[in-house]
């Protein structure tokens, strides 16, 4: 179900299983089974844990995991009722996301600029959608060519679980993207189905080598490497517009997030700001 109607990832679904492995040990040790266990087996188990002391992140996602698993069973009539249903876990202060400031955006984008090399107008390409839509890592390195097909002012992508959106793009963006076709046009390469293609066309480019590619423009642009990544920057897409007014279901949509709630996150991060702010005007004291 997980795999087939929601479109988990491999990771989604090898973490499934390991914490369902991990819970069904425990249970065996007692004579029990998932299909059997009861409330007071659960609760035992997440008893467990917690003298395992494992992270309380981690003891949230098997939780969760359990939740999932029970009801499914339930939808299934395999069993009647859910053992989980009563069950809470720790609160967890979600925490903030890490965000780059405008400045430093702009730092980056200049660095792209100015690369060196025959990489250069990928690059900017690569920074430009990221910033101007806020993809995920995984959607802009396996972009098709399909997606700019059409209105070249709107890419579609296929997010988690095939869910398709469509993200207007910035002029800044659009130039980028035109100016890095013109330059594939011109290398008379062999005709790949991805955007940006891999070396030899037959894969796109990884999400690791991208990682790394943005780690080595930081250094040029006189940042702290270990404060950017492609996530960081999705941040800083969602935290930006906020600050300048956008609305908050839009910024929803153009993310691809399911619930809003997850949006809301950077909500927090511009309070957190305004407050630093009001700490230090010269009438805080």
């Amino acid at each position: 179900m997980m795999a087939a109607e929601r479109g988990a990832a491999r990771a989604t679904l090898r973490g499934y299983t390991q914490d369902l492995g991990d819970f069904t040990a425990f249970l065996a040790r007692s004579g029990e089974s998932p299909g059997s266990a009861g409330t007071r087996a659960v609760r035992d188990y997440l008893a467990t844990l917690h003298r395992r002391q494992l992270s309380p992140s981690t003891a949230a996602r098997r939780l969760s995991c359990l939740r999932q698993f029970y009801r499914f069973l339930f939808a299934e009539g395999t069993r009647t009722d859910d053992p989980t249903a009563t069950l809470e876990g720790a609160r967890r202060r979600r925490p903030l996301p890490k965000i780059l400031s405008e400045a430093e955006v702009d730092a980056l984008l200049t660095a792209a600029r100015n690369h060196p090399g025959p990489g250069r107008v990928r690059l900017v390409a690569l920074l430009e959608l990221l910033y101007a839509t806020g993809l995920r890592v995984s959607e802009l390195v396996s972009l098709p060519r399909a997606a700019l097909r059409g209105d070249p002012r709107f890419l579609v992508v296929s997010g988690k679980g095939g869910r398709e959106r469509m993200v207007p793009l910035s002029e800044p963006a659009v130039a980028a993207v035109r100016d890095y076709q013109a330059e594939q046009s011109k290398a008379k390469q062999l005709p790949s189905p991805w955007l940006f293609p891999a070396t030899g066309g037959a894969a796109h480019l990884t999400a690791r080598r991208f990682s790394q590619l943005l780690k080595d423009l930081a250094i040029a642009a006189g940042l702290d490497h270990q404060r950017v990544s492609p996530h960081v920057l999705r941040h800083a897409f969602a935290s930006h517009l906020l600050a300048h007014g956008a609305d908050l279901r839009a910024v929803q949509q153009m993310l691809g997030h399911a619930d809003i709630s997850t949006t809301q996150i950077y909500t927090h991060v511009l309070d957190e700001r305004l407050q630093a702010l009001l700490q230090r005007h010269p009438l805080a004291d």
